[in-house]
C-alpha cells in the first residue's frame, strides 16, 4: 500500500523545512511527498527545487490560490493507493504512516 503525502506551502521555508525532514524520517518508504508551492517568494521554491531534483519529493508550483486549491492539485497528481495531508508547519511523528497502514490493514 502505497501512500501520497501532500503538504501544501506558502511563504513558510523555515517551518517546512521541519515538516519535511519528519516525513523524511518516516519508518513506512512506501510513500511518495507532493509539496505544493502557493506561489511562496521568501526562497521556498530554489529549496524544493533541489529536493525535486534529488527525488526526495515531487514538486508543484501554482499561483497563489489558497490551501484548498493547493491541496486539490497535489491530489491530481498523487500515484498512491491513499492520499493523506499534512501542514507546513506540523511535525509529525516518524511511526505516522506506519499508524495509518496498521489502521487500513486491520480494517481492510
Amino acid at each position: 500500500m502505497k501512500f501520497s503525502v501532500i503538504v501544501p506551502t506558502y511563504n513558510r521555508i523555515s517551518s517546512l523545512k521541519r515538516t519535511l525532514e519528519a516525513l523524511f524520517r518516516q519508518t513506512y518508504t512506501d510513500a511518495e511527498i507532493i509539496v505544493v508551492d502557493d506561489g511562496s517568494t521568501d526562497g521556498t521554491r530554489v529549496m524544493l527545487v533541489e529536493l525535486a531534483s534529488a527525488k526526495k519529493i515531487r514538486y508543484i508550483r501554482q499561483e497563489n490560490r489558497g490551501p484548498a486549491a493547493a491541496r486539490n492539485a497535489g491530489a491530481k497528481i498523487a500515484g498512491g493507493d491513499y492520499i493523506v495531508f499534512t501542514d507546513d508547519d506540523c511535525v509529525v511523528p516518524a511511526d505516522w504512516l506506519d499508524g495509518f497502514a496498521r489502521t487500513f490493514r486491520s480494517h481492510n
